[in-house]
């Protein structure tokens, strides 16, 4: 460790030179919560991000209140935090209801939320994988039309509870299915955090053979085995450059049984500065971030990263 408290860095030829994290902890990380986090307290937390040096920062959903209770006031938060100068505020959308409200409030950067699974399709969206993908169709539409960047967000892309192993193929199906609709950007889900390295590789294999393009994807892992990072770097030295991750590793998903948290973000940044990758994140403001927001759940964070700076500096 080098006396700033950071490790040294020892770049790999074959990594790339900057990596996009894809920050999720206000909207992925808040939706589990048992209370109801006060919304200035996660505009708060977005601006805090944003002043760490994240630049992409998931910050609400647009879902119905009785399925999200904890999101319900998207469209009293989205405002206090739009204006942040060269910040992009992806929100999610389940509908063309969702996307309604979202363009409402000027929102550009859209998510949609597809599953590689029947049960999960079922489970979170009362559809069959097909009948999601049609409810999605309209709404990734008229958000291009609007001039909107659309990710799909794809769930249980390595296992799934009810079903086991999910086939690569079928993975790849939905995939391209996003990809032909219209989403720029495809987030691989590890929902219930299965995955291993070798089935990272071999799933962005088939997807490249597939016609989708390694810069139109991103990783979402869990680290629920203690993967996480393992199935990164493997993704890393895939080629992809963009890595969702949660600050102080809040989150998970409420529809999955044995989801635990998502990777993250200060161990993702401790992991990609020893590797010589840029993130532009100051990894001492984004720890004293996630100090905070432990402070105001009232619990400590889960990242080691945060535990282990957080303690040093006691």
């Amino acid at each position: 460790m080098t006396v700033d408290g950071l490790p040294m860095a020892v770049p790999a030829a074959d990594l790339p030179a900057r990596v996009r994290i894809h920050e999720v902890g206000a909207r992925d990380g808040l939706q589990n919560e048992k209370a109801t986090v006060p919304t200035e307290v996660k505009a708060e937390f977005v601006r805090r991000l944003a002043g760490a040096g994240l630049k992409t920062i998931e910050a609400t959903s647009f879902v119905h209140p009785k399925w999200v209770p904890q999101l319900a006031d998207a469209e009293q938060l989205f405002p206090l935090v739009s204006d942040l100068p060269g910040v992009a505020l992806p929100v999610l959308v389940p509908n063309e209801r969702g996307l309604d409200r979202a363009l409402a409030l000027g929102a550009r950067r859209i998510a949609v939320f597809a599953s590689a699974t029947e049960s999960f399709a079922k489970a979170n969206l009362n559809r069959t994988v097909d009948e999601a993908l049609a409810m999605f169709e309209p709404v990734v539409s008229r958000a291009k039309a609007e001039g909107g960047h659309v990710r799909g967000y794809l769930s249980m892309c390595f296992g799934d509870p009810w079903e086991g192993p999910v086939p690569v193929p079928q993975v790849v199906r939905v995939c391209r299915a996003l990809l032909d609709m219209g989403c720029d950007e495809l987030s691989l889900g590890d929902t219930i955090g299965v995955a291993t390295p070798g089935h990272v590789r071999e799933l962005l294999t088939a997807l490249n053979a597939a016609g989708v393009p390694t810069a139109a994807l991103g990783v979402h892992f869990h680290d629920t085995y203690g993967q996480a990072l393992a199935n990164t770097l493997a993704a890393l030295q895939h080629g992809v450059t963009t890595v969702d991750a949660s600050a102080g590793g809040l989150g998970g998903c409420p529809y999955a049984r044995s989801a635990t948290g998502n990777l993250a973000t200060e161990d993702l940044v401790w992991m990609l500065r020893g590797l010589g990758i840029d993130t532009g994140v100051d990894l001492g403001r984004l720890t004293a971030t996630s100090v905070w927001m432990a402070e105001q759940l009232g619990r400590p964070s889960p990242s080691r990263t945060v535990r282990a700076l957080s303690h040093k500096e006691q």
